[in-house]
């Protein structure tokens, strides 16, 4: 979902500084960098810990009250998303929304989108699974819900703990350069990398 179908980094980035300032933090945005796609408590908590403040779940909280409160304005869907995502659903295929996110932020991006929930076949989230990414947790569950091989999943994924976690997991992976280089996604031996998610549309297993 995020970097994906819509792109909240800047918004979730946005959240967990201000939340960080209320401890006397003065964040950047390139501290956030190596939490990408990792999930709001690491995402937040990583960047806490570098400056010597310890993780608290209230920090998490506070970021979802901040991200709930900007990304009505600040939220930018990807253009591609809706049209590849029906066109996906008109030929017959499953898909699965997979986020390391809690799901208040899936139900805010996806109403901002204007993109549908029931479109979804399955949904996982941040709550479906205690590792997050590097780890293949929370692509096997979704593999598990959709009673699928994770040999037949296709993955599209823009940060590189996804990509680790997709390939941990035995699945195809594509990345997406909405937030890395293609040259960071390639290092990571993605089945493939693309600049829109339309181009999903021509990539076959």
């Amino acid at each position: 979902m995020d970097g994906v179908l819509v792109r909240s980094e800047p918004v979730t980035t946005k959240a967990a500084i201000a939340v960080l300032k209320t401890y006397g933090v003065e964040a950047k945005r390139e501290d956030f960098a190596p939490f990408v796609g990792t999930g709001e408590a690491r995402f937040i908590g990583g960047v806490a810990e570098a400056y010597g403040l310890t993780y608290e779940p209230i920090m998490k909280e506070k970021l979802y009250e901040n991200y709930l409160k900007f990304v009505k304005t600040d939220l930018e869907p990807y253009a591609g998303g809706r049209e590849t995502l029906a066109a996906l659903k008109a030929r017959g295929e499953k898909i699965a929304l997979s986020s390391s996110a809690d799901m208040i932020k899936i139900q805010a991006n996806m109403e901002v989108a204007g993109i549908p929930l029931s479109w979804f076949d399955v949904m996982t989230c941040g709550e479906d699974a205690e590792r997050k990414k590097p780890f293949p947790d929370i692509f096997l569950a979704t593999a598990e819900k959709l009673g699928a091989q994770p040999k037949d999943c296709l993955v599209i994924e823009d940060a590189l703990s996804g990509i680790q976690a997709a390939k941990a997991a035995g699945m195809h992976c594509v990345a997406i350069t909405s937030y890395f280089s293609r040259e960071q996604l390639m290092a990571e031996q993605p089945d493939g990398v693309i600049d829109e998610l339309t181009e999903i549309l021509q990539f076959t297993l």
